[in-house]
């Protein structure tokens, strides 16, 4: 059994620094990092840090695509890209030094059609093996329909496969069509399936245990922000508890606490010690700076205190 993670809609993520932002003025940026960036990449680069191997998929376009490429292979990540044509995203990050504040802008990708896409289909296809984890991760770029990820899905379904899928919004609707393994919503995005603004705190649970029970996914983890996150699952639920902390980024934060849930499946540990890790690397991810996601140090530090 082994990871492989799937980023269709990758980015370049640059950061920085400025003593302040004040309008119309132009802002001198200093400590200016680049990280790969993406859901299922970042998931890839802190299960690294964790010393668990994974695949990591994705397509690339031009100069930035190629830097990402560099990157990843810099931290002895097994990359398996295609090219498209268009030029890979940039993001961008700002750490305001005197309000201790971060700004976070997202580039979008440029629309690509479906048939840009065959040779990486291709390449999933080859890739994901019987029994193997295949983590689904981030949003879907212009171009491709909202079933995109489902079509992924039925390809390798043959193979029992363990899907675990992170996104967001119609995508996510779509996608949960399918039997998973495991899902990843926060708290509005549980609300808006279940056809609600908000959810009271019995509601969340039952709604979520729901979903387990109607084998929409085996595990249901709740993100619940600075509290933490609860997981449904077929025993009931289980809560784990985050410790309060001096946030410096949530860039990567949830696809942190993704990574540290498939650590704890491939280790074969409870849901408690599962939501655990998934939690420990989540906020530890908010403890690094920029896009530089959760390190092991960290890790282990909050791990004590959970």
């Amino acid at each position: 059994m082994k990871v492989v993670t799937l980023t269709i809609n990758p980015a370049l993520d640059k950061s920085a620094t400025i003593v302040d932002m004040t309008p119309f003025d132009k802002l001198e940026c200093h400590d200016i990092t680049y990280h790969p960036g993406g859901g299922g990449i970042n998931i890839s680069r802190v299960l690294n840090r964790l010393k668990i191997e994974s695949h990591c998929l994705f397509p690339f376009g031009g100069k930035t695509g190629e830097h990402l490429i560099e990157l990843l292979q810099e931290d002895h990540i097994e990359v398996f890209a295609t090219p498209i044509a268009v030029l890979t995203r940039e993001n961008f990050a700002v750490f305001n030094n005197k309000t201790k504040l971060q700004y976070r802008f997202g580039m979008p990708t440029a629309a690509f059609s479906e048939n840009e896409m065959a040779a990486l289909e291709k390449l999933i296809n080859e890739q994901v093996l019987e029994n193997d984890i295949l983590v689904i991760s981030g949003s879907l770029p212009k171009g491709l329909p909202v079933n995109y990820y489902t079509k992924i899905i039925q390809n390798v379904k043959a193979k029992n496969v363990k899907v675990i899928v992170d996104t967001s919004g119609p995508v996510f609707n779509e996608v949960l069509k399918n039997e998973l393994f495991l899902i990843k919503p926060n708290q509005k995005e549980l609300a808006r399936l279940a056809g609600k603004e908000s959810l009271t705190k019995k509601e969340r649970e039952a709604f979520a245990l729901k979903m387990v029970v109607d084998k929409i996914a085996k595990y249901v983890v709740v993100s619940l922000g600075k509290e933490g996150a609860f997981m449904a699952h077929e025993k009931g639920i289980t809560y784990v508890k985050a410790p309060v902390i001096s946030v410096k980024s949530t860039i990567g934060a949830g696809d942190s606490m993704v990574a540290g849930l498939i650590y704890g499946i491939i280790k074969n540990e409870t849901p408690k010690n599962i939501l655990r890790w998934g939690v420990a690397c989540g906020v530890s991810a908010t403890l690094s700076e920029g896009s530089d996601l959760a390190h092991k140090v960290n890790i282990d530090a909050v791990l004590k205190q959970l």
